[in-house]
């Protein structure tokens, strides 16, 4: 039978010099280590104490995480629940329960906590103050455990602060906590706050002009993390107004009798000619992504649909590094008959942007105001009879302001913002129409002028300098096509169902594409498209 280990002496077991023996030094080591785990020991006992304290508090029902279980859509209750945008001074004395993410937690003692409650860009202040029967002291505890972020309901009267609060959207209210929980709870530690996010440069400007510095978040670390970046005032204003853009481009195009198609985004050919597509195998074919539903559009007309227009995504695989340009975008496209002249398409851009324009100055007062905190900017300037000018007007201006342009090529960058400002000093408007462009500038299916082919039935239309709108009548003679898509280097035969299509009768027709994204980014003044795209699509960028 083999002999028992000898056992390891305990750490404070005096021990005589030897092989098995510690120094002096070794023993006062383990001395310390053992004194903090007992310390350590000490504290978990206090805070279990303390949980146990809390799980014993009468009022713990008025606070606390909500359990998993009751987040399982568990029962309808019917209780009624109160925007944060909507709590306003008529409502004082009244019971409110909201949802929404806490944004600050201020504890004032341990008595107070001051949560200021987010939801969709707007704030409301809540007070927890320790109230016998209603409030308990481990309830502030809780409030001020929550981290930033985190989802919350809360519970209480609506009441009016003596001065207004400069911290939360809605100033003249505040909301007395009566009851707390915690439906989700953020990570402790942020990638980005949303107070750095919201900051306007003219906050970091004025910090540094005082000595002091402030976080900027800059425009990757913003996409990075794009969905804290989504929950600044500024960007929930942005993507409001977005929506009201399409909506107001339905509603406007149905009221005058257009009808809303849907084309395919898989295409046999190149829509628009060029090296600019994003080019894919297709089952054994060659295909690619629709730089745009023009031909398709067409057809629908040809099929008698008379007018029509589509909201949806575009493809243009071009390295574009620019402020303005993305792979992807969102384009509203417009197709009509024409009777008797392009312009006809020309009225309705006109009535459809004013009328836009107009809607969204009155329907979007809180929208507009959360952007120009963040980007400050001046309103758009337009007439109610949109200003048209042909291109040849506009070359003349440039050429008068000391700028060189081709007359039959097209406008760069630079001299089409020289432009924009000089028609803005000249006739009071940002928001003008260019038309009659050289022909040899514009795609193969545009019809050119009847008194000069060098110049053709198409237009431009620009927001403070910017091109947002592309137009034109288009080719409706097959035959004529196919020689315009053959001196653009297009082979006729990748877009053989588009030509066959006009052999079956074709009337007159016309129509523009705008991209949304542009549209929001100018009528905002904002400086990069990419601030107007939720996940924007450009040359380094496919995620998230």
């Amino acid at each position: 039978m083999e002999s028992e280990k000898p056992q390891n002496p305990s750490p404070m077991e005096p021990q005589e010099e030897g092989s098995n023996k510690i120094s002096k030094k070794e023993a006062a080591k383990l001395e310390r280590q053992r004194r903090r785990q007992e310390a350590a020991a000490a504290a978990a006992a206090t805070a279990v104490s303390t949980v146990s304290i809390e799980e014993s508090d009468p009022l713990s029902g008025n606070y606390g995480d909500v359990e998993l279980n009751d987040l399982q859509s568990k029962a309808v209750t019917g209780r009624k629940w109160t925007e944060v945008g909507s709590v306003a001074p008529e409502m004082k004395d009244q019971v409110v329960l909201i949802r929404g993410r806490v944004q600050t937690i201020r504890p004032v003692g341990k008595k107070i906590a001051f949560v200021v409650v987010r939801e969709r860009g707007f704030t409301v202040q809540c007070v927890l103050t320790v109230k016998p029967e209603l409030v308990s002291s481990q309830m502030v505890k809780y409030a001020t455990s929550l981290s930033k972020e985190s989802i919350v309901d809360v519970e209480g009267v609506v009441t009016i602060p003596e001065k207004p609060i400069t911290g939360a959207t809605q100033q003249q209210v505040e909301v007395q906590i009566s009851k707390l929980y915690g439906v989700n709870r953020a990570v402790p530690t942020l990638p980005i706050n949303i107070e750095d996010a919201a900051r306007s440069e003219v906050e970091i400007e004025q910090a540094l002009e005082k000595g002091e510095q402030l976080v900027r978040v800059n425009q990757d670390t913003r996409l990075n993390f794009r969905i804290l970046d989504m929950r600044t005032p500024a960007n929930q204003g942005i993507f409001r107004i977005q929506c009201q853009v399409e909506n107001i481009f339905r509603q406007f195009l149905l009221s005058e009798g257009f009808v809303g198609i849907h084309t395919p985004k898989l295409i046999g050919g190149s829509s628009e000619g060029g090296s600019a597509v994003f080019r894919l195998d297709y089952k054994g074919q060659p295909a690619c992504l629709a730089q745009s539903p023009q031909l398709h559009k067409q057809m629908a007309i040809c099929g008698d649909f008379g007018r029509v227009f589509e909201v949806g995504p575009v493809f243009r695989a071009e390295d574009s590094f620019t402020h303005r340009h993305l792979c992807e975008f969102t384009g509203l496209d417009v197709e009509m008959e024409i009777k008797e002249h392009y312009s006809e398409v020309m009225d309705v851009v006109d009535r459809l942007f004013v009328a836009m324009f107009d809607s969204l100055n009155e329907k979007c007062k809180k929208e507009l105001e959360a952007i120009g905190r963040q980007y400050p900017f001046e309103p758009l300037k337009y007439l109610r009879k949109t200003l048209r000018l042909t291109f040849v007007e506009g070359i003349q201006m440039l050429k008068e302001a000391g700028v060189e342009v081709d007359p039959l090529g097209d406008l760069n960058t630079e001299s089409e913002r020289k432009l924009g400002q000089l028609v803005a000093d000249k006739y009071g408007t940002e928001f003008y129409i260019l038309h009659k462009y050289p022909q040899a500038v514009r795609p193969f299916y545009t019809m050119p002028c009847h008194d000069n082919p060098s110049y053709s039935n198409s237009f431009d239309v620009f927001i403070r300098g910017e091109e947002i709108i592309s137009g034109a009548q288009r080719v409706h003679i097959p035959e004529f096509l196919e020689k315009r898509a053959g001196e653009c280097g297009i082979d006729v035969k990748t877009i053989s169902t588009y030509i066959d299509s006009f052999r079956y009768g074709a009337p007159p027709h016309g129509g523009f594409g705008v991209g949304l994204e542009r549209v929001v980014m100018l009528f905002c003044a904002l400086n990069n498209i990419r601030k107007t795209s939720l996940f924007p699509r450009d040359p380094q960028r496919i995620a998230p």
